[in-house]
């Protein structure tokens, strides 16, 4: 398996993230090239309360947000808009760590409802987006944002899900 998912909030398993962020992950590392059996990432599937700690820790900001990820690599691109480094080569029987991902419960399903979405497809988007960065994608400069959210869009429309940035 791509994903090692680690369940901090009951919420979640009935929400399948195990499965969700199974099927996401594969689809990025896929989408891009990628094969998803020769790379491994950690999933913790957490609510608010945890996340806002991890939130304050990591970057600073001691409130709740929807998903963080920690590259194992810094893979992004100097000039915006262009394509972050590749990835460094794992193989089945030595797969390649490219980072962590925290997805909060509560945060995400607030989201959902709130756009009028079901749950398990904003997961998988956060999901995918939590991917990206992983690899390297980032959104804070305006083309590497037009760049990361055309490939989320494509991704998931692959997946049979809406784009989450025309709704």
């Amino acid at each position: 398996m791509l994903t090692d998912t680690i369940l901090e909030d009951d919420r979640w398993e009935e929400a399948d993230l195990e499965t969700l962020a199974e099927t996401a992950a594969v689809a990025a590392l896929s989408h891009l090239g990628m094969v998803p059996q020769d790379y491994e990432i950690a999933v913790l599937g957490c609510d608010d309360a945890r996340i806002a700690v991890l939130n304050a820790e990591f970057r600073d900001k001691p409130t709740p947000t929807n998903v963080l990820s920690w590259p194992a690599w810094d893979l992004a691109a100097e000039d915006d808009g262009a394509a972050p480094e590749p990835a460094p080569e794992g193989d089945e029987t030595m797969p390649e760590a490219l980072g962590d991902i925290a997805i909060s419960y509560d945060t995400c399903l607030a989201e959902a409802e709130a756009a009028g979405k079901p749950l398990a497809d904003h997961v998988t988007h956060l999901v995918v987006h939590g991917v990206l960065h992983l690899l390297g994608y980032d959104h804070i400069r305006d083309n590497d944002a037009t760049l990361m959210e055309g490939i989320e869009t494509k991704i998931l429309g692959k997946m049979g899900i809406s784009d989450p940035y025309r709704e």
